[in-house]
Parts: C-alpha cells; structure tokens; sequence
C-alpha cells in the first residue's frame, strides 16, 4: 500500500517537486518546493481527521498535497492538470490500487481556482490546505524596493493559521498582517479567486469558511 512516507521518499517524485520550484524561482514566483508541499500534506490531513474522515482518506489527501504542485515541471500554466497527469503515471508505475489512484488524481487536477472544483472530501481539503499557505518565508525576493504585489501580499502576512472549530461547523483563515508591506485590499486584489474557491470547498466539507485578518472577520 503506498502510503505519504514512501511518496516523501521517492527520488523521482523529488526531483520533479525540486525542479518545477527551479521554475517557478525564474519565473518569479514564490517558494513551491518542500516546505509547500509538506505544509499543504499536513494540512490537508489535518482537516479530514478533524472532521472523522477516516485514516485512509487522510492519508491519501496528504499524498496529493505533497504531489499537487508537480505540474509545474511542465508549466505555471495549466499546471493543475499536467500534474493530475504526472501523478497518474507515478501513482500507476507504484502499484497503486485504481479507485486511490483515481481520487488522489482527481484532487490534484481540481485544485486551482482557474478550473478547479471540490468535486471531493480530497479535493476540498486539498484546495483549503493550499490556498492558506500565505507566509513571508514564501517570498524569495530579499530586495523589498522591488517587490511585486505577490511578493508585498506574501511578506506581510506575518503569522497565517488554518483551524476548524470545536463544533466542526466553521473553518477560519486567521492572518496578521503587517499594512507596512500589503493591505488588505492589496490581498483580496490577488487572492480574491481563491477565497471563492476555499469558501467551496468549505462547503463541501459541510463547513463555513471564515477569513479572519488582524482581528476582524473579513469573509
């Protein structure tokens, strides 16, 4: 059975995350490389052992949060799909049982807001997981005076949690957020598309999803 730690583990898996990320650091873009792809895995498992999915589903949810990003080997653009289809091939060339490989896939291939959709507990897990990773260590432009609205929005968020509630009706993204770097305006500007797509897949989940920025509820 192919669990997170052998995925980890695979060199070939690795060395696609390691290059895509090369990619992207050319093309400007922030980090994607292990600590996304770890953050988001956790996460993802996170959120459906909370909400009592069972062992597997979780486990297969960090699987496709650790391959989500793969995609970007191939291109920014698209890079949902391209990955889904990466991932296939990885997943069968494992051994994979068909029905996994299908759901793992299915996440990987809906997860940005472009054309994504939660059209699974995966999928939406996967989708809330990634799209809160905001975080100044994201950010690998060290020149502050020529910092694009990616960078700004990423380096002023200054500590970012993800958390359902104890009576798991609620999820809620709490940001603080330095204005010295990027307001709020300045986020909803970028990350608008994915706070409609996060919101979804909070329903999904049979969850309300609730933006929290430097104290006030904003979503």
């Amino acid at each position: 059975m192919i669990t997170y730690e052998s995925i980890k583990k695979n060199d070939v898996i690795r060395t696609y995350i390691t290059r895509a990320d090369e990619s992207l650091a050319v093309l400007g873009y922030t980090e994607h490389s292990f600590p996304h792809v770890c953050h988001v895995a956790e996460m993802a498992g996170y959120i459906l052992e909370t909400l009592g999915y069972d062992a597997r589903t979780a486990e297969l949810a960090r699987i496709a949060g650790f391959l989500h990003d793969i995609g970007n080997l191939v291109n920014r653009s698209e890079h949902s799909q391209s990955g889904a289809v990466m991932a296939w091939t990885l997943l069968h060339d494992m051994g994979c049982d068909p029905g996994e490989q299908a759901t793992i896939v299915t996440a990987i291939g809906n997860h940005d807001e472009g054309t994504g959709v939660p059209v699974n507990a995966v999928a939406a897990a996967l989708i809330l997981a990634d799209k809160a990773d905001v975080r100044r260590s994201r950010v690998r432009n060290q020149d502050e005076t020529t910092f694009d609205i990616h960078d700004r929005v990423n380096y002023s968020v200054r500590h970012s949690e993800l958390k359902i509630d104890p009576d798991r009706t609620q999820v809620r993204l709490t940001l603080s957020v330095d204005t010295r770097y990027g307001s709020v305006m300045d986020y909803f500007e970028i990350f608008l598309g994915r706070m409609i797509l996060c919101r979804k897949a909070a329903e999904k989940l049979g969850l309300q999803f609730r933006l929290v920025i430097n104290g006030q509820c904003v979503i």
